[in-house]
């Protein structure tokens, strides 16, 4: 009984070589990084969890400098130079304030809910892939 185990899993293995090789399949297939848009993915998150603080009249805006109101505003940074490094989301002081990576009090947004960490994904791939404005 083992033999007959043995000969099946033998032959379905040939056979799935055999289908691989037939269509020319070199290696894993890894699906191509999605694009990310500031208009359509990024500036939604931000209009919904930064910009009451971070625009005219508001303590953010009035604090740091940073006006989240506008792609120009955001890579304008803040009173203390850039908050975004295109391609660089380690060391995006954007990304590091909204993941976590600073000190709690720092942690934005202030008082409220973190956001989700789809969010903050979406955000460090819009940084990674250069902090368009698309």
């Amino acid at each position: 009984m083992k033999k007959i185990h043995k000969i099946r899993r033998l032959l379905s293995g040939a056979l799935f070589a055999a289908a691989v090789g037939a269509v020319g399949w070199t290696g894993p297939v890894f699906a191509a990084e999605e694009e990310v848009s500031f208009e359509l993915d990024v500036y939604p998150i931000l209009n919904s969890r930064c910009v009451a603080c971070h625009q005219p009249g508001g303590d953010g805006l009035e604090k740091s400098g940073l006006d989240l109101t506008s792609y120009d505003g955001l890579m304008a940074g803040t009173k203390h130079g850039p908050i975004v490094v295109p391609g660089e989301p380690m060391t995006s002081n954007l990304n590091v304030l909204i993941e976590g990576r600073a000190a709690s009090e720092l942690r934005m947004p202030h008082n409220q809910r973190p956001l989700l960490r789809y969010q903050t994904l979406i955000v460090r791939d819009w940084v990674k892939q250069g902090a368009k404005n698309n």
